[in-house]
């Protein structure tokens, strides 16, 4: 059996997160509210899951385009490693700054700035559409003529890195400000604060923004405020992903010229209508939720991330060896699952329908590997029972779940 041992850093980055929630509760820090703790997992759970596809698809494009279009023909040696680190690098600068600069690249990004808190969670809040998207601009990689096993290597060491500046327990660094990305500059990404937008894009090193004018140091005297210029308080887990396409299509359709569609599709995000976000929460019936922090978080969402994490730990170990019906069913379980919490956080009536949906997913694996017609006629009894007493069933459900938080 093939394994992927990639899988061990689900359990590692848990641990450290754990380790950063202690911490922080010892010393009677803010900033770890649970509810925002489970939105941001949702969210690095979707991408983790779906990553497994994307790299597969990117691995393809790096060997082909660096076979076919390659300019020169690299081979790994200390020098070009190195080398391979500051392109990597500099093309993320490039990246990070164009996404918040045209809203088209925004809406895909956006995503990782909606959190209030700051904390190593934060760093899970990549969505599978921005992996595609920066996946895009590293295609220049196996042009230039480094071989996908370079870049894929690359990618992972520095895709590393982020997750530990994503924290407010590591002061300032003393040297290492003037090098590299410290999480005291990566704190001035992450804030709201008007002298703080759009600064400190660097990945790994910091020289980008000093050398192209985007860098911001952190002001000892100033509170810094996380989060959106415009908060979105929703833990909706598909709203937080495309809200932003939604508000992009809103304004558009006001314009009358497709010169101005075009500008407003690829302009910048502080231009878009900024009534475009009530208007498409008006569309969708999306309701603003105040957080209650005084409010424990409900534990069914508690067991179903903590049992989705170790799951999404065995699948990813394994995912070599299972075949795609099998990959289909638990990736469309696993999303309907991240609803489902985001749901039950908002304390939201259609839950029921989802676990519905949930457990008529799970029917089909049987099915498909037994295919025994005496298990068929078995939940076809059951589901025509539930449908009979779906009322009943829902308002059992929903006292259930909602009775205890």
């Amino acid at each position: 059996m093939k394994l992927n041992y990639l899988a061990f850093a689900i359990p590692f980055f848990v641990l450290l997160i754990y380790i950063e929630y202690a911490i922080t509760k010892k010393k009677k820090l803010s900033g770890f509210e649970l509810h925002s703790v489970i939105a941001n997992l949702s969210v690095g759970i979707a991408e983790r899951l779906l990553d497994v596809f994307v790299a597969t698809i990117f691995y393809f494009v790096f060997d082909t385009l660096q076979k076919k279009y390659g300019i020169f023909h690299i081979t790994p040696t200390p020098l070009l490693w190195v080398l391979l680190l500051i392109f990597t690098d500099f093309i993320w600068y490039w990246y990070h700054r164009l996404a918040h600069e045209i809203n088209i690249l925004w809406a895909v990004h956006i995503v990782h700035h909606q959190s209030e808190d700051y904390n190593f969670t934060v760093s899970a809040r990549i969505t599978v559409l921005q992996a595609f998207l920066r996946g895009g601009f590293w295609c220049v990689l196996p042009i230039i003529g480094f071989p996908a096993p370079m870049i894929v290597g690359m990618l992972l060491v520095h895709g590393l890195y982020p997750f530990f500046i994503h924290t407010k327990l590591i002061g300032k660094l003393g040297i290492l400000e003037y090098l590299i990305v410290t999480p005291s500059h990566h704190r001035v990404h992450h804030a709201s604060n008007e002298q703080y937008l759009d600064k400190n894009y660097g990945d790994v090193l910091i020289i980008w923004d000093k050398l192209f004018g985007t860098f911001q140091k952190e002001e000892e005297d100033t509170e810094i405020v996380y989060g959106l210029t415009k908060p979105l308080n929703t833990y909706d887990f598909l709203w937080q992903h495309f809200h932003y396409f939604i508000e992009i299509i809103v304004a558009v359709s006001k314009q009358k010229t497709l010169k101005d569609k075009i500008k407003t599709v690829f302009g910048r995000p502080d231009t878009l209508d900024p009534n475009a976000r009530k208007e498409a929460e008006k569309i969708f019936n999306v309701k603003q939720t105040q957080r209650v922090i005084e409010k424990p978080l409900n534990t069914y969402v508690k067991w179903q991330i903590g049992l989705l994490l170790a799951a999404l730990f065995g699948f990813i170990l394994i995912e070599k060896n299972v075949s795609a019906v099998f990959s289909t069913v638990f990736t469309l379980f696993t999303v309907l699952t991240l609803i489902n919490c985001g749901a039950i956080m908002e304390h939201k009536r259609w839950v029921f329908n989802i676990e519905f949906a949930r457990a008529f997913l799970l029917t089909l694996i049987p099915v498909y590997y037994f295919n025994y017609q005496t298990i068929i006629v078995i939940l076809l009894v059951a589901v025509t029972f539930i449908l009979a007493r779906y009322k009943y069933l829902e308002r059992q459900y929903l006292s259930l779940v909602y009775s205890k938080q």
